[in-house]
């Protein structure tokens, strides 16, 4: 009787021992699975650019590439955006309009919520038909006003470099202030230059300023004497340059050669060392409206935008040891946006574009301080822009 009495109270307390162990196993597996879901992290946010790394609009893409590379990092490592990570994909468009529309085609196919890009305003024109028809937003680095105009047409479209206009009126204020009435205006045959030809005929006009020869060239030229030598006959005070580098380059080194002696004005497509580079020594007196990057240290402390600009460039240059340009500042800058979009609006694209638009205001960013609004995808004004001078290769703020 005794016996039987302790082989059911052994077999009583083994039940009761293997009980324990799986209700004790079932809490330890139920913490493991939340703590693995916590190591493996949230679903990632992908974001897409098509950038000009290669072919003749490098200059511009390669510093706008390596600052997208570096904020991404940055911000994963600071935990990404509540905790998603974001996986960006950038896709190299050789500087060509189809490559750009095939790259940003990838991208959507891909599920980005946003494309930024591209660096230069023909590939940005010719990718918006395609995110208007699939309506995924996308943000420009590129200065060409018909980028995000007319706004009606461009809905799902915004950039960061200031428009052509932008730069414009800043060009007519420093040639009113110097009496200079008669003007010769050399452009690329190309969106960008035909974009910064319309903007200024226009203000020109009205602002009694006389356009004494207009002059075109490929971006693809490495000569432009014919067009500089009819410059010189015509009787112009001033001569303006819509282009980048290389073309900008050059044609900066014929004007010099050729002995001309008027005001050489450019645009702000010329904002990177590697037109100095290129123009060997003849960029020196280039007059230039640019983004405030170029010239931080001369700017006043007050100014709003100097504590972002002088992060930004304590960043790259710790980065990659050279100091960054407008170019890149306008990539900061589209990454920025994007990003404080879809933290407040989440991994949706009309409400990420909803955001861009209608709540981005007072927006401090590397290129100038944007208010973008349904009736402006840019949102700088003329004070985003200050104007230089170049002297010893080095960028000198006009007072």
């Amino acid at each position: 009787m005794n016996k039987s009495i302790r082989k059911i109270s052994l077999a009583l307390l083994l039940i009761l021992v293997l009980t324990a162990v799986v209700l004790m196993s079932g809490c330890a597996s139920e913490k493991q699975d939340s703590t693995g879901s916590r190591d493996q992290g949230k679903e990632p946010y992908k974001i897409g650019a098509v950038l000009e790394t290669s072919g003749n609009s490098s200059s511009l893409g390669v510093p706008e590439r390596d600052t997208l590379l570096m904020l991404v990092e940055n911000l994963n490592q600071n935990g990404g955006i509540d905790g998603h990570p974001v996986e960006l994909t950038i896709l190299d468009n050789k500087s060509d309009e189809t490559e750009a529309v095939m790259a940003v085609k990838k991208l959507i196919d891909m599920e980005v919520l946003a494309v930024l890009g591209c660096a230069s305003s023909g590939p940005s024109m010719a990718m918006i038909n395609t995110v208007q028809n699939e309506k995924v937003p996308m943000v420009s680095m590129a200065a060409a006003s018909s980028i995000v105009e007319p706004v009606n047409e461009r809905q799902w479209v915004f950039k960061t470099a200031q428009s052509d206009i932008v730069t414009v009126k800043n060009i007519i204020a420093y040639l009113q202030g110097q009496g200079l009435t008669k003007v010769a205006f050399l452009y690329m045959n190309n969106a960008y230059g035909d974009g910064g030809k319309v903007a200024f005929t226009a203000a020109a006009k009205e602002s009694g300023i006389e356009v004494v020869t207009e002059e075109k060239f490929e971006a693809s030229d490495n000569d432009m004497t014919p067009q500089l030598t009819k410059v010189k006959a015509s009787g112009a005070q001033a001569a303006i340059v819509w282009a980048i580098p290389p073309s900008a380059s050059i044609i900066t080194k014929n004007f010099r050669d050729l002995g001309l002696s008027i005001p050489l004005i450019h645009s702000h497509g010329v904002g990177n060392q590697k037109f100095i580079e290129l123009a060997q020594g003849t960029a020196d007196g280039v007059i230039l409206p640019i983004g405030k990057l170029a010239v931080v240290s001369q700017i006043p402390d007050s100014d709003p935008q100097k504590e972002v600009l002088e992060s930004y460039i304590a960043d790259y240059q710790a980065k990659y040891n050279t100091p960054p340009n407008s170019f890149g500042g306008y990539a900061s800058d589209a990454f920025n946006l994007v990003v404080n979009a879809i933290e407040k609006a989440g991994p949706d694209r009309i409400a990420i574009r909803d955001e861009l638009e209608k709540n981005t205001s007072g927006f401090i960013g590397v290129s100038g301080v944007f208010n973008i609004s349904p009736q402006d995808h840019n949102g700088l004004d003329v004070d985003s822009m200050v104007l230089v001078q170049i002297e010893g290769d080095q960028w000198k703020l006009i007072d």
